[in-house]
């Protein structure tokens, strides 16, 4: 059966995504928390370690300074901003920030910037702006939700639209950034995405936009990649032994029959929301940790690592405060993303889509806890093996599709397939295998 779909092989459907996010890793750059100066100089000494690890893009939290009106906290939250021109005080000058910039660009990694289209903080630069708000009927501005620190932009003023393309794109062309994470993009009209990206676009072609989203729409014209919530959602939930393999199966097959083959999906097993807010993915996964983790890094899609996990982060960082990471066994956890990453880069059928393989899972002997797929293209094919159980299974692939010889992803073993080999996976085991 066929999950996700993927291998377009028209010009034009080639050339849909920079050619620098085919097999990248984006890891998330939380500042304040990442280093215990929480500045951008203190951050810039971990470029050489994160290039080595095999990080191709750098997607910086909001680096803007942070209102003082109903700030959360003593620090306040990255996604109330006071200007969308400057740097927050807190890690640096703007000075500082370029020259993080041009190193990471001289390791051969790419920046992209989290980007608030659909509010500033209460006391923003653009506040004396009185129809660039909504308002409420006392003329104080509109929030949603809980976000008492925040005011809600209105689209339906144009000079506030052609205000947010313009620092947009300063940062595109002054500070050579090489694309946006665009926070909640579903609360910003699609039409604002539309009108400037296209815009963006002809400043620096080969721009990367993610929208913090799981609506098509968005994904039409606009941008290149979504989040792939409920996937993660289910993947929590399994590991807990909340659900089966069945609901990653249905969230990937809905995936396609939403987005079609070409959008890519943000694929994670941590990000900043779910480890302030939810717990690390040690307290929501669980056992199953490493194995989600390589599920996340053989899917078609871009996997994502944030702050702290590659030395294994056992802690919730705080959300308003300045904190410090917690790593447990850093080294294990250094070597386990480092081999991930590089069985990742040297398989093309891992690449996102629409360049890599089709993901068709392979039947076989065992429960419907075990999901066994295969993704190929360019004579290169991956076999991945998971037990999304709690319990030991047996199993054997039942088709020929898979017979061969392959080599495991630590270069270390090696097998020959047919149908009568008997496979053991342990409780959450995984084998991830190349086709020699």
């Amino acid at each position: 059966m066929t999950i996700l779909a993927s291998g377009c092989t028209s010009r034009e459907q080639q050339e849909i995504h920079p050619r620098w996010i085919r097999n990248a890793v984006i890891y998330e750059v939380n500042t304040r928390q990442i280093t215990t100066e929480g500045t951008f100089n203190a951050f810039a000494g971990m470029l050489p370690g994160l290039r080595e690890l095999g990080v191709d893009v750098l997607w910086f939290m909001p680096i803007y300074p942070i209102g003082m009106e109903g700030r959360k906290g003593t620090l306040g939250s990255y996604y109330s901003i006071r200007d969308y021109g400057a740097v927050n005080p807190e890690f640096g000058t703007m000075e500082d920030f370029k020259m993080l910039v041009d190193r990471a660009h001289e390791l051969g990694m790419k920046v992209i910037l989290d980007w608030v289209a659909a509010h500033t903080s209460r006391d923003a630069v653009w506040l004396d702006q009185q129809d660039w708000y909504i308002r409420r009927p006392d003329g104080t501005p509109e929030f949603l939700y809980d976000w008492s620190d925040v005011a809600r932009l209105n689209y339906q003023s144009q000079p506030m639209r052609q205000a947010m393309l313009e620092k947009m794109l300063f940062w595109l062309e002054e500070v050579d950034v090489d694309g946006f994470r665009c926070d909640m993009a579903d609360l910003t009209p699609v039409d604002f995405w539309e009108w400037a990206v296209p815009q963006l676009r002809k400043a620096k072609p080969d721009i990367f936009m993610l929208a913090e989203s799981e609506n098509p729409v968005n994904t039409r014209q606009a941008f290149n990649a979504y989040y792939a919530w409920r996937l993660h959602h289910s993947m929590n939930s399994v590991a807990r032994g909340e659900k089966n393999a069945d609901s990653l199966r249905q969230c990937l097959d809905q995936m396609v029959r939403d987005f079609g083959p070409n959008p890519i999906p943000l694929l994670f097993t941590s990000n900043h929301d779910e480890n302030s807010w939810s717990g690390t993915e040690f307290e929501r996964m669980g056992e199953a940790v490493f194995q989600m983790a390589a599920f996340s890094f053989v899917l078609p899609g871009i996997p994502l690592i944030y702050t702290g996990q590659e030395v294994g982060n056992t802690k919730r960082l705080a959300f308003f405060e300045k904190d410090t990471l917690l790593p447990n066994e850093s080294e294990q956890y250094k070597d386990f993303y480092s081999r991930l990453i590089t069985f990742r880069k040297t398989s093309d059928a891992l690449q996102v889509p629409p360049y890599g393989g089709h993901l068709l899972e392979v039947p076989h002997s065992g429960t419907s806890g075990v999901f066994a797929f295969t993704r190929e293209t360019k004579g290169n094919r991956v076999l991945a093996l998971f037990n999304f159980t709690s319990q030991p299974v047996s199993f054997r692939l039942t088709c020929s599709q898979t017979e061969g010889t392959y080599t495991d992803w630590n270069g270390l073993d090696h097998y020959t397939i047919d149908t009568l080999y008997n496979w053991n996976l342990e409780p959450y085991g995984y084998r991830l295998l190349t086709l020699e």
